[in-house]
């Protein structure tokens, strides 16, 4: 029971948290409202027992894609002015809600299967030993992680005040 009621907590949380990234004008509040959101997805995760997709989620959105539109929004001048306002509301908005409902109506005609015993398992230390064990992808990794680590530096280089 418990377990069900944190999972509503955090999907209330996302939900909200998503939509204060659509609407708050500040774009840096906006992103920290994105960072709450990836957390809570994370937290939606761990409550599915999907404990490797929940650190995924922590490590590379919350940890990674999170900060580097920080760093954005930090290096951006004249951040104080806000989004701007745009004509193409009515549109967006439309198109949203022919989103929405498309999605609504693929949930509810949907013949979903329900497992009766939840996964109780963990299943982190598989996956870890298929990605970065023998044979895995570990240089593969390292590797991008320097990449992105050279991006950014070069980034910061090339936006400084000479």
């Amino acid at each position: 029971m418990a377990l069900q009621i944190s999972f509503w907590i955090l999907a209330v949380v996302a939900v909200v948290a998503a939509l204060a990234v659509v609407f708050l004008r500040n774009v840096f509040r906006a992103a920290f409202a994105l960072i709450m959101s990836f957390l809570a997805i994370a937290g939606l995760y761990i409550t599915l027992s999907a404990d490797f997709l929940a650190v995924v989620q922590i490590l590379v959105y919350v940890g990674a894609i999170s900060i580097l539109i920080i760093l954005a929004v930090m290096l951006t001048r004249e951040l104080h002015q806000g989004n701007p306002s745009n004509n193409l509301e009515l549109p967006a908005l439309i198109v949203v809600l022919l989103f929405l409902a498309a999605g609504v109506w693929i949930v509810l005609a949907t013949n979903w299967k329900v497992s009766a015993v939840p996964p109780v398992a963990p299943t982190t230390s598989a996956l870890a030993q298929a990605l970065f064990g023998g044979g895995g992808f570990l240089l593969a990794v390292e590797i991008s992680v320097v990449l992105l680590l050279a991006a950014v530096i070069g980034a910061i280089v090339l936006v400084r005040e000479k």
